[in-house]
């Protein structure tokens, strides 16, 4: 009978482990922090007291603070390009995976899902604001970084509306506006737009 070789235990803990969690826990407590205190709220000591860490990890982890709520803001972000593992992460994955399926249905399937992005996280919503509210180079590299995805995806898309009278990237940035528009509206107001909830 052959002796079995004993299996190595999985390290759960250790310096690079707890780091990570520790990392993963300060880009959470950005979130917190935006809906306790909103934007103005984002400093390195409130977002330690969130996560429950010394300050100095701040600067140690991410360099500053508007680098690690960079981090959060694109862990959040609906129009990042995933990970290119052979399974797409989003919508946006799927299309560029596959361009030549790019139409006036994956087009409303996007903004449907965009609606419902915004919709749902308020974090996102207040990051959204704040953008329009505010002129900072982080946001405007955020900014940059969600228009270059979507210039990949209207160059995909922009040839299905060629002789349809339709500018379709003026179109989608009306409707994306509205989506801001009564997503925020309806979360801080509460009220209806042309008596729709």
């Amino acid at each position: 009978m052959a002796k079995q070789e004993k299996k190595e235990r999985k390290v759960t803990s250790g310096p690079l482990r707890d780091k990570s969690r520790t990392k993963a826990r300060m880009v959470a407590a950005v979130g917190k922090v935006i809906l306790k205190k909103g934007y103005s709220g984002l400093t390195a000591i409130n977002i330690a007291a969130a996560a429950g860490v010394d300050t100095r990890l701040v600067n140690l982890y991410f360099k500053s603070v508007d680098h690690l709520i960079e981090e959060y803001i694109h862990n959040k972000e609906f129009w990042k390009i995933g990970s290119g593992l052979s399974k797409p992460d989003s919508v946006i994955d799927e299309i560029l995976s596959e361009p030549d399926k790019a139409g006036r249905k994956e087009t409303i399937h996007v903004i449907q899902e965009y609606f419902e992005a915004v919709n749902k996280n308020t974090p996102l919503q207040k990051v959204v604001h704040w953008e329009m509210g505010e002129s900072s180079k982080m946001l405007r590299g955020i900014a940059d970084k969600r228009e270059e995805v979507g210039e990949q995806l209207l160059k995909l898309i922009d040839p299905h509306f060629e002789k349809s009278g339709v500018d379709i990237r003026a179109t989608l940035a009306l409707v994306i506006g509205g989506i801001y528009y009564l997503n925020l509206h309806g979360r801080v107001n509460g009220s209806t737009c042309c008596g729709l909830d």
